[in-house]
């Protein structure tokens, strides 16, 4: 028997050059928290580094009690790097340039985080997961969802704390609900880390 998963995905909260949240990334933490107060959250789950583990921490004094772990899987590093032949012809020589300045690819980690973080549950009662991670790891999983080609993770940018919801239903494709939503957010807290073209308020 198997039942329906709801992945509430999102990127840390902003962070200092040391890797931990600016007083910005606290307040972004703890609002989305609070957006999460009427869902029945199961757990959280974050990535190792400080500014994935404070994010968590501080959106779970926004609700009930709930476990917090942290997971390697779910931990900062590249999915993958595409070749030049499997990028389309108009954009592929910038996705190129940029992939090459890229760290090389975990892709152990990540087919690692695709079996914990996706797909339907075993049991009969659905899960409402939270998992707190990093762009490039957002970017994969939303490109799983979608089946779009392993390239395609590239071209996705999620700003700090936004929400990204991802349903798996027994027998369905997966559901993008929600993508990169901010509405939690004041305008001033709504800093994407990317150039302003990326996001429109």
């Amino acid at each position: 028997m198997l039942a329906t998963r709801y992945l509430f995905l999102t990127r840390h909260g902003e962070a200092d050059s040391t890797g931990n949240l600016t007083e910005a990334g606290r307040r972004q933490a703890v609002l989305l928290g609070r957006r999460l107060r009427d869902i029945p959250v199961t757990s959280i789950h974050h990535g190792p580094l400080p500014r994935a583990a404070q994010t968590a921490a501080l959106m779970a004094t926004q609700l009930p009690p709930v476990p917090v772990q942290a997971d390697r899987a779910a931990d900062d590093f590249v999915p993958y790097t595409p070749t030049r032949e499997e990028l389309p012809e108009t954009t592929g020589a910038l996705l190129h340039a940029l992939a090459r300045k890229l760290p090389p690819p975990n892709e152990e980690l990540a087919a690692e985080a695709e079996r914990r973080y996706t797909g339907p549950i075993p049991g009969t009662e659905p899960r409402y997961e939270v998992l707190v991670t990093h762009n490039y790891l957002t970017g994969w999983l939303i490109r799983a969802a979608q089946d779009a080609p392993k390239w395609r993770w590239l071209t996705y940018n999620h700003a700090n704390t936004a929400l990204t919801v991802i349903q798996y239903s027994p027998g369905r494709p997966a559901a993008l609900l929600t993508y990169n939503d901010l509405s939690h957010l004041p305008a001033e807290l709504r800093w994407t880390g990317f150039p302003p073209d990326f996001y429109v308020p």
